[in-house]
């Protein structure tokens, strides 16, 4: 792990103040099982979760299984998403990922993260996504923008990739967290550490972070 001025004592303060400020924070995803967060984690890529709500409020009605994804026209899929953005690019992605779903895991989606990354498309990050909100499976932390950006901000990490981001939050923060700890810090960085203007003055946890890199 990179040299950090965060240390074991701060780190337990950040996580009883992010308890007392979101104890609650979850997945804004709307689904109801684990290929639906699957499909809409996918469609959230350049989207916000507001417009990916509204998409799959119609999509999971009409889509309940992997083979109904696994068979339907490629036109038809992309007009089903077209407003979430890069629809021709997801909805190969999606077909492409239920079809395997359907000859390998019975139209399952698998809890297991080395499964899920073999699957067309599938990255870690989605799969910390499923495996975390979907299963209640701890395989990793979420890095999303905003986990990566408050991360470096708070000194958490120096690390610019997801992937070394989340190695050094796994080193610090308990297993047990790892869920609850990825959504509270994107619920923290919707509503205060935003990206070119961070709300510091009104920020619960202020008095604890370095402010790494914002320009004061």
């Amino acid at each position: 792990m990179g040299k950090s001025p965060s240390s074991r004592g701060m780190v337990a303060k950040l996580l009883r103040r992010l308890d007392q400020y979101y104890p609650n924070a979850q997945c804004a995803l709307r689904f109801s099982n684990p290929l639906e967060l699957l499909v809409a984690t996918i469609l959230s890529a350049q989207c916000t979760d507001e417009r990916v709500n509204k998409v799959t409020q119609e999509l999971f009605q009409k889509y309940v299984s992997a083979a109904d994804y696994a068979k339907v026209d490629q036109a038809e899929l992309e007009n089903d998403i077209r407003s979430t953005g890069f629809y021709r690019n997801k909805a190969r992605m999606i077909r492409e990922m239920c079809q395997v779903l359907c000859e390998k895991y019975g139209g399952k989606v698998p809890p297991d993260m080395e499964q899920l990354t073999q699957l067309p498309g599938i990255g870690r990050k989605t799969a910390n996504v499923v495996l975390g909100t979907a299963f209640g499976i701890p395989s990793g932390i979420v890095v999303d923008t905003h986990v990566a950006r408050i991360s470096r901000r708070l000194g958490l990490t120096q690390q610019k990739t997801p992937e070394k981001i989340e190695q050094d939050l796994m080193a610090q923060i308990r297993k047990d967290r790892w869920i609850l700890f990825g959504h509270q810090l994107i619920h923290h960085g919707r509503k205060v550490c935003t990206a070119r203007r961070p709300r510091c003055q009104e920020c619960p946890i202020a008095d604890l972070c370095p402010k790494i890199g914002v320009q004061k």
